[in-house]
């Protein structure tokens, strides 16, 4: 039969319980306390790394130029009006006589969380504009891809008189989904 502990044996397990676990603590601890202190010495080295370098701010803006810059998709009706707008006013400062753009019907693919809307535009204009309007369009923040160019020109006049040309242009641009309401259970 198990006896009962006397008052003497009973601090001695106590007393050898606390050992252990304050072996156990100081030897992983210790181990987590050298590795907190070489990941802030590598910190701070990086840090002070980072400090010493110095930005040219006009390389800065130049390199800022060059990123072109995005909007998040909208809902369908805003983001029609937000590029289409912006489209057209691209073509303007362009100088490109259009006729009015044209919205296709949305793409919808299920690998992308976005459907896809496709913007028609057609007219006439000279190459030097089309040029223009090709090295700015991507400044368009909702324009996603050019996904056709056609460019016409008169093949009757000869090659130097040739400025003039009808194009054919569709532009595309990211929607955002509708939200899917869930009916709710319960009738309200």
């Amino acid at each position: 039969m198990a006896r009962k502990l006397t008052q003497r044996e009973l601090r001695i397990v106590i007393l050898g319980g606390i050992s252990a676990v304050a072996i156990l603590g100081l030897n992983y601890g210790l181990k987590g306390l050298d590795r907190w202190e070489a990941v802030r010495t590598s910190l701070k080295s990086s840090r002070n790394q980072l400090a010493s370098l110095t930005t040219d701010p006009s390389k800065q803006a130049a390199v800022l130029a060059i990123v072109p810059a995005a909007e998040m998709p909208q809902i369908e009706e805003k983001q029609q009006f937000l590029f289409r707008d912006r489209l057209h006013e691209q073509l303007k400062k362009a100088g490109i006589k259009t006729e009015p753009l044209t919205i296709l019907p949305l793409r919808r693919k299920s690998d992308l969380p976005y459907d896809v809307m496709r913007i028609r535009c057609s007219g006439k204009c000279q190459l030097t504009q089309l040029l223009d309007f090709l090295a700015t369009v991507y400044e368009n923040p909702y324009l996603v891809a050019i996904e056709e160019l056609r460019v016409r020109c008169d093949t009757k006049q000869p090659p130097e008189k040739r400025k003039d040309v009808e194009i054919d242009l569709v532009v595309s641009s990211f929607v955002q989904r509708p939200a899917i309401r869930v009916p709710q259970m319960g009738g309200r």
